[in-house]
């Protein structure tokens, strides 16, 4: 009941604030940059989703803690006042099988170390591992960025449980049971393109998984699993769930974004939803990207390519290149394919005309902006009030809008939510609060599980 009556109290909280704000004149660009910067500098900003090459954390050599051609390193987040940043230990879906599972656990172990060289050898002045939500903000008030660690993609456990504490120990703080494709342990949210599931929901092995994140006190992340395994895995779990990078289905109808019956059980269940700044989720076409899926998939079959094509073909844009002026890099963006590359010029001459035919035939929607951004942000706390919503960027993952196309443009977003009337204790919710609320609660409930153990 106290839950109940505290999101609600939010619910009407914001929507009052929300009403006096749309009641006053709009601030003008200097005024609003008046008021939004010292919020923005005084809050803590945390990124719960960010991708890295570990090549990036090698010392003696150009690396993180410099200048990179990436939309995140700690020059950027310094400059840019990124706080912090959950490190995305990623590997993608590969066989179900001992040689899968081992590519899959020396990918992740890779990472782990990256990050802890980082932290501990490279920059140690300058970054540290935050192992706890108190740890994040005694790092955060002494001057330092924060780094944090989430497994996206459970499937380096393999088969042996007990290494879901083992990447506890290693620092992860929140897990994902599946990626795209079907893991071991849950069914992904690609299934539902096919209407293919291997488990309906989460395998046995899935389940286990649960109960041993909620033991040692790793946050369960739902962005990539079915609906069916979140709805599961909220019926399963003791602690509060997250979506560590996921945005509103209501506004853009794609499978890794959550519906209202989702957001709303996410919120019940006391979660939160972290709403990530990637463009194909925040505005999109379905029937326009099948389309343009279908066309192309057709000509790479009768041109001998391969390569899977990706429903937002054409669409996304070097971090920086489309839009208003950026002082982001200008990425790697979209690299050939070397199938493509390799056919004879004729040939890839041919092939690249009727390419091009179909994206004009079966354009992709315009990059989404910051304001397209805070529009999901806005939809989530109306429905699922203001204590259970944050913000993820996918930065080099694929992640970037106009306006946030790196960590040095991450003003932009607290600005935003200044203009729309967001108050400063809400902003410091949204930005970091809401997480870590639940990252302490998620250690309060493995504390009680472990203490129960050990009674006699």
């Amino acid at each position: 009941m106290t839950t109940i009556l505290r999101i609600a109290g939010a619910a009407v909280l914001f929507a009052t604030l929300t009403a006096c704000a749309s009641a006053r004149a709009p601030l003008s660009g200097a005024e609003l940059d008046a008021v939004a910067r010292p919020i923005h500098t005084r809050v803590m900003t945390l990124d719960t989703h960010v991708d890295f090459d570990p090549a990036n954390f090698l010392p003696g050599q150009l690396n993180y803690s410099q200048t990179l051609p990436t939309q995140v390193d700690l020059t950027k987040m310094e400059e840019g006042g990124l706080d912090a940043v959950f490190f995305s230990i990623y590997v993608g879906q590969g066989s179900l099988d001992a040689a899968g599972y081992a590519h899959a656990y020396a990918t992740d172990t890779a990472k782990f170390n990256a990050v802890h060289r980082l932290a501990e050898v490279i920059a140690p002045s300058r970054v540290a591992i935050a192992y706890t939500a108190d740890d994040a903000r005694r790092i955060h008030a002494s001057g330092r960025k924060v780094a944090l660690m989430g497994v996206e993609n459970a499937y380096g456990v393999g088969t042996d449980i007990r290494r879901v504490k083992e990447f506890f120990d290693r620092g992860a703080r929140y897990m994902s049971l599946s990626h795209n494709g079907h893991s071991q342990l849950s069914d992904s949210n690609t299934g539902e393109a096919t209407g293919q599931w291997m488990w309906n929901g989460l395998a046995p092995l899935g389940r286990q998984a649960v109960a041993e994140m909620n033991r040692w006190g790793i946050m369960i992340d739902v962005s990539h699993p079915s609906k069916a395994s979140m709805m599961q895995t909220l019926e399963l779990s003791k602690a509060p769930l997250i979506a560590s990078h996921s945005a509103v289905r209501a506004l853009c109808n794609h499978s890794r974004n959550l519906d209202d019956e989702q957001l709303r059980a996410l919120a019940k269940g006391g979660g939160v939803v972290q709403v990530v700044a990637f463009r194909a989720y925040l505005k999109c076409d379905p029937a326009s990207d099948a389309a343009r899926t279908q066309a192309l998939t057709a000509l790479n079959r009768e041109f001998g390519i391969t390569s899977p094509v990706r429903a937002g073909t054409g669409a996304v844009a070097a971090p920086g290149s489309v839009g208003q002026a950026s002082a982001c890099p200008a990425g790697r963006g979209a690299a050939p394919d070397p199938q493509v590359a390799a056919l004879p010029v004729a040939r890839r001459q041919q092939y690249e005309t009727r390419a091009s035919s179909i994206l004009t035939q079966h354009p992709p929607m315009p990059r989404a902006t910051v304001s397209d951004f805070v529009d999901h942000v806005d939809y989530a706390v109306k429905l699922m009030g203001i204590a259970h919503v944050g913000i993820s960027s996918d930065f080099d993952g694929g992640g970037g809008v106009d306006g946030w196309n790196c960590a040095l443009e991450s003003f932009n977003v607290t600005r935003e939510l200044v203009r729309r009337g967001y108050s400063e204790e809400q902003i410091s919710g949204i930005w970091s609060g809401n997480l870590l609320r639940v990252m302490g609660e998620v250690e309060r409930v493995a504390k009680a599980i472990q203490a129960a153990e050990v009674r006699p």
